[in-house]
């Protein structure tokens, strides 16, 4: 259906894509992956006709669609057969509620009035948003806003899907609720679909073929099994296949399940051990209620924050994670209840005074970058670390510190690039280091693994480990279950704006299988990570 022909795009100070040959054939899903700035969202706008248009640079090679070349045609001509949906979709919405979101493509399109009016009641229905018909798109969470612009692009009844990190904001849940309506997409009506994702745990099962873009140009195809077998990046599923010896690496959990018998007698469950807080919270909040309007977001909250622990703010979208979030900082105010945060009322403070105490990574962390450069970033990150502990410029140890974190994170970044012109992942990257360089004693991240690869996820939860030993109290809301079993030692989970479960990692996810990581599914509640089962192999032998 499409193929694309030695693509090559760069810009004058260098190459992004080169010689990449792709094809994509009717109903069939292919995985696009690779490490984070490999260049798999510019990929995704050269075969949508966003790329060189909205993007500049240089593009050469070929797009065909059924054998003829579309690359002269811009995305308008191309929007009635290939769909786009892109990692920030606030930034594609152009009506003000749910409903004529879903209806503007339609219109654009000179459809009947009612065909679209079925179609946006079938899309509704198909992704779960029917109670958010009337809603303002500006108060969704941001899960609820990537469903809606998957919504507005299915209504239109594209032949190929062009998805970008499409569950990457969205809880496990809704996430396999999207799949599974893609898969259905692609099995019954022939749709194909080209998706780009980091969380492979999610999408390798329902792919057909994956192509794994890598940083020395080259690009492997083939079947998930064959590429994932010779891939540097791999799901914790994989990754247990590999250190069990199991052949072929198994794709799913129920795969793998099937195998583990011989594996379950050769470990030794680690011993149950889960650290108590200890010493005065960092942060106390008792019984907060907010609310936007009529809408309640946080009802009777209280939580502590201690000092050396990581906790997980976990829940499904639209639970009240980012306004809880938003409230500790200081920035919203809250109806009722009380908060103190290092011994300070945050919303009672000044700017520098919030800042002083809490450092946040918000989800949409561009806002945070203002600057020329990569480098001019990370410079003045470095000089505010050092002002802030009432040095003259950068106090010791301070100077770098900013590029180091980022280096960790997102590797090969050119000091003097623009951070708009950064990867989605890269720009949180440098968000999430600027804020880390900070070093404040209260540290709150929202969703900061979005866009980032295996190994940039593994130096990020290096690094705020690091800070929990160092003294802060860190408190990360994310969806990626996978990550919190590495990073956290506890977790709080919200409903509807309330706390419904709160305690040790261990005990929390277990007790929930939407937050399970993929090792205790097939292993058992003692087992989080594939470490641990590598060290009790090697401690076994």
């Amino acid at each position: 259906m499409i193929e694309l022909r030695t693509i090559s795009f760069g810009y004058d100070d260098g190459t992004v894509l080169d010689g990449i040959d792709l094809t994509v054939e009717d109903g069939e899903l292919m995985l696009l992956a690779g490490p984070t700035g490999v260049g798999k969202s510019t990929l995704l706008g050269v075969v949508a006709g966003l790329v060189p248009n909205y993007s500049g640079g240089t593009l050469r090679g070929d797009v065909l669609l059924d054998g003829e070349s579309i690359i002269e045609r811009p995305a308008r001509e191309r929007a009635h057969v290939i769909g786009y949906v892109g990692q920030n979709p606030a930034a594609w919405f152009v009506t003000d509620t749910v409903e004529e979101e879903l209806a503007y493509g339609m219109e654009q399109l000179g459809l009947p009035a009612s065909t679209m009016r079925r179609r946006v009641e079938e899309t509704l229905d198909l992704l779960g948003i029917a109670e958010l018909r009337h809603r303002d798109l500006r108060t969704l969470s941001g899960g609820q806003q990537q469903r809606v612009a998957i919504g507005a692009v299915l209504t239109c009844h594209p032949r190929l899907l062009v998805l970008d990190e499409p569950t990457s904001a969205l809880d496990p849940t809704a996430a396999e609720e999207v799949l599974a309506t893609i898969t259905r997409l692609v099995h019954d009506l022939g749709v194909s679909v080209l998706i780009a994702e980091h969380r492979l745990e999610r999408v390798v099962p329902f792919a057909d073929r994956m192509c794994l873009l890598q940083r020395d140009g080259s690009v492997l195809v083939g079947e998930p099994a064959e590429v994932l077998a010779e891939a540097p990046i791999a799901p914790p599923i994989v990754e247990l296949g590999r250190i069990a010896g199991w052949s072929p690496l198994p794709l799913t959990v129920r795969d793998a399940r099937r195998r583990s018998v011989e594996l379950r007698r050769r470990l030794t469950p680690p011993a149950a051990f889960a650290s108590s807080p200890t010493g005065e919270p960092s942060v106390v909040a008792q019984r907060l209620v907010v609310a936007h309007g009529r809408d309640v977001a946080l009802r009777e909250v209280s939580m502590r924050l201690h000092p050396g622990r990581v906790t997980a703010l976990m829940g499904r979208n639209g639970s009240g994670k980012s306004t809880l979030m938003w409230t500790l900082q200081g920035r919203l105010r809250r109806t009722s209840g009380t908060l103190a945060v290092a011994g300070a009322d945050t919303h009672e403070l000044k700017k520098d005074g919030r800042r002083e105490r809490v450092g946040l990574v918000p989800q949409t962390a561009a806002d945070l970058l203002y600057l020329e450069t990569v480098a001019e970033e990370c410079e003045a990150a470095d000089v505010s670390a050092g002002a802030a502990t009432g040095a003259g410029g950068a106090s010791e140890g301070a100077a770098g510190r900013c590029r180091a974190l980022l280096e960790s994170m997102a590797p090969g970044i050119d000091d003097a690039m623009h951070p708009r012109d950064l990867s989605e992942g890269q720009r949180l990257a440098l968000a999430v280091a600027i804020v880390l360089t900070a070093q404040p004693p209260v540290l709150l991240l929202d969703e900061p693994t979005r866009g980032l690869d295996y190994p940039a996820k593994a130096a990020l939860t290096r690094a705020l480990r690091a800070l929990a030993a160092d003294g802060h109290a860190v408190l990360v809301a994310t969806h990626d279950v996978e990550f919190v079993a590495g990073v956290a030692d506890d977790v709080v989970v919200l409903a509807e704006g309330e706390v419904v479960s709160d305690g040790p990692v261990r005990e929390v996810v277990a007790e929930s299988p939407a937050f399970a990581p993929q090792v205790m599914k097939v292993l058992g509640p003692e087992w989080l990570q594939v470490r641990e089962v590598a060290d009790a192999l090697a401690g076994s032998a």
